[in-house]
């Protein structure tokens, strides 16, 4: 995390987090924040320089180091810690929730605490627009359905389920033999045996529309293997396409929400990314749902492609 855009938010959050943990190790603050020693070495350099205006020496921020330890002297008004926005919030929450619903998880009470202190902090935080994906539906549906399918392991029984898949836009029937349950970038995942695809397949929670337990036992073949999720759902390939992509303010969260290969910033907080995606029907639904706030630079056919269903839609509504 050595990017401007990523450095910028752990360094105003360095000083309170300090401030509140006199004489942490360094080891643990960096662990806390998700990067290195040196890194955090780095920023607290740089932390150095930063203060009041005057920028003397009893403006600036003090720190002091006793062996591997950190303390803050002087914060020049950097005590507050920062607040979530609502829709960091939200999405804070989303994922909490999810692992709770998940089994195996280590310290529910822990789990439960921190998501009772978000709910109620929540209610200070100012919304700034909720970035929700496409084809997520959460709710009760998807609560039931965890239900289900936890007890289904639990008994090592198949399951029956109406499934909708977002890549086709299509809703199929399948009988699925499960395997484990898993959470991969926030979102819970049922991994099973699917009969019909007649290979492991990874079926998010969120789009099983209804499901019910078989009265015959789980029998995934012996050759059936786990998914490896370590480097995240979404494999680029060399072959697969790339959408050169304008994005408005109001959906940055693109480039966060999806892997982008390349981030350029242009002026009044646009971005220009480079996103490589496998299916192109995919890409589309996903544009027309951005509308005015995300615009196609190339390639070709992928405007084309977009254009087309843009009138085929105007076309029905008239």
């Amino acid at each position: 995390m050595n990017t401007s855009q990523e450095r910028l938010p752990r360094l105003l959050a360095l000083v309170p987090y300090l401030i509140a943990r006199p004489g942490i190790a360094v080891e643990e603050a960096a662990a806390d924040f998700g990067v290195s020693a040196k890194q955090l070495r780095k920023d607290l350099e740089l932390l150095w320089m930063c203060g009041l205006p005057g920028y003397g020496p009893g403006d600036l921020i003090d720190l002091s180091f006793e062996g591997d330890t950190i303390s803050v002297n002087f914060d020049a008004g950097m005590s507050r810690p920062l607040r979530l926005t609502g829709s960091e919030a939200t999405a804070l929450l989303v994922a909490l929730r999810t692992l709770l619903d998940a089994p195996g998880v280590a310290d529910a009470d822990a789990v439960r605490r921190a998501v009772a202190k978000i709910e109620a902090a929540a209610g200070q935080a100012q919304p700034a627009g909720v970035a929700v994906g496409l084809g997520v539906r959460e709710g009760a549906t998807t609560a039931k359905a965890r239900e289900v399918v936890q007890k289904a392991l639990r008994g090592n029984k198949a399951l029956r389920m109406t499934y909708y898949t977002a890549s086709k836009d299509e809703i199929t029937e399948r009988t699925v033999d499960p395997m484990r349950m898993l959470i991969v970038e926030g979102r819970g995942y049922l991994e099973a045996w699917c009969r019909r695809a007649e290979g492991v397949r990874l079926f998010r929670m969120d789009r099983i529309d209804d499901v019910t337990e078989l009265d015959e036992p789980a029998a995934p073949p012996p050759y059936a293997e786990q998914t490896d999720t370590t480097a995240g759902l979404f494999r680029p390939q060399p072959d697969q396409p790339v959408a050169q992509l304008v994005l408005s303010p109001d959906a940055r969260w693109v480039s966060e929400y999806y892997p982008v290969e390349e981030v350029a910033e242009m002026d009044g907080g646009h971005l220009r990314v480079w996103m490589r995606y496998a299916d192109p029907s995919w890409m589309v639904r996903l544009l027309l749902g951005l509308g005015g706030d995300a615009v196609v630079e190339a390639p070709s056919d992928l405007m084309s492609a977009l254009r087309s269903r843009a009138v085929g839609a105007l076309a029905r509504y008239r």
